[in-house]
């Protein structure tokens, strides 16, 4: 299944590269559909929490709708507003504040039918010493028995190292706790894909799509360090059966619709290339 991040099939709001879209929300269904997408990532973030409609039993029937209306499912959702409110480096009752606020979202994940949450520990929620690590694991421990009785999954996505993150994995003995990979940000941390999929490949259960040059931003595909064909094949060997998300750089405001089928059909050429699976990943 080929998704897109919610926000990138209309104009960015409040200057910000990627958030929930507070105005326009309901209009990407039918853009998605048009753009021959299968689903939409949804995002939980600060920004858009006051007005996403995931929090309330009305707007949950109304996304739904929208769903079955256009055929385009959510059955994922992107957790950035732990990248705003981290779950490490904060006070005690501070960081118990934010684990019920991943428990509600959790129950809220529930009810709409999404049975996967991407989890951030990148940028200013990173893991960044072995202390932190092990926080991690207990904090997850405690949280992953619930998702798991929820029928959702916990997809990390870490700036770890190959080795680090397979640790991080290996203390983690839930089958509801998965990788979420992304191709741009690992290009960005001069990893090797080859060591990471060998490393922990077989735990990836959901992969972002995008471009980055090592060091720096993001980029249009193709135009970057990150090998997206070679990445695509190593995980079709994996038998990687999870979904493909296109989180890529914005192209020019007001031309989401074109940019967003440009993508979609740059990643099936890869798709069809590396694996020949372009036919049965597309509508």
């Amino acid at each position: 299944m080929i998704g897109i991040m919610q926000g990138r099939l209309l104009p960015p709001e409040g200057g910000l590269f990627q958030c929930f879209p507070r105005q326009g929300w309901a209009a990407e269904f039918a853009r998605a559909a048009d753009a021959e997408l299968d689903a939409i990532e949804w995002i939980y973030d600060v920004w858009g929490q006051d007005a996403n409609p995931i929090s309330s039993d009305d707007g949950v029937i109304r996304i739904k709708e929208l769903s079955r209306q256009h055929s385009v499912s959510v059955v994922s959702l992107c957790a950035d507003y732990f990248m705003d409110r981290p779950l490490l480096r904060v006070h005690p009752a501070e960081r118990d504040k934010r684990v019920d606020r991943l428990l509600w979202l959790i129950q809220r994940c529930q009810r709409l039918g999404i049975t996967r949450i991407v989890l951030p520990f990148v940028d200013n929620s990173r893991i960044s010493s072995e202390q932190e690590m092990r926080d991690v694991i207990s904090l997850l421990s405690d949280i992953l028995p619930v998702a798991g009785a929820a029928s959702v999954e916990i997809h990390l996505e870490t700036s770890l190292d190959p080795a680090d993150f397979a640790k991080l994995l290996g203390q983690l003995p839930f089958a509801n706790v998965k990788a979420n990979y992304d191709i741009g940000n690992s290009a960005s941390l001069g990893y090797d894909f080859e060591e990471e999929l060998g490393s922990y490949g077989e735990q990836i259960g959901s992969v972002h799509i995008k471009d980055r040059i090592r060091g720096g931003g993001t980029v249009p595909l193709g135009s970057g360090n990150a090998d997206i064909p070679g990445v695509l094949e190593g995980l079709c060997k994996l038998g990687f059966s999870g979904d493909f998300i296109l989180q890529v750089a914005r192209g020019e405001a007001g031309e989401e619709l074109a940019w967003s089928r440009h993508n979609r059909k740059f990643l099936l050429s890869c798709l069809a290339n590396s694996s020949g699976q372009g036919e049965k990943e597309g509508r």
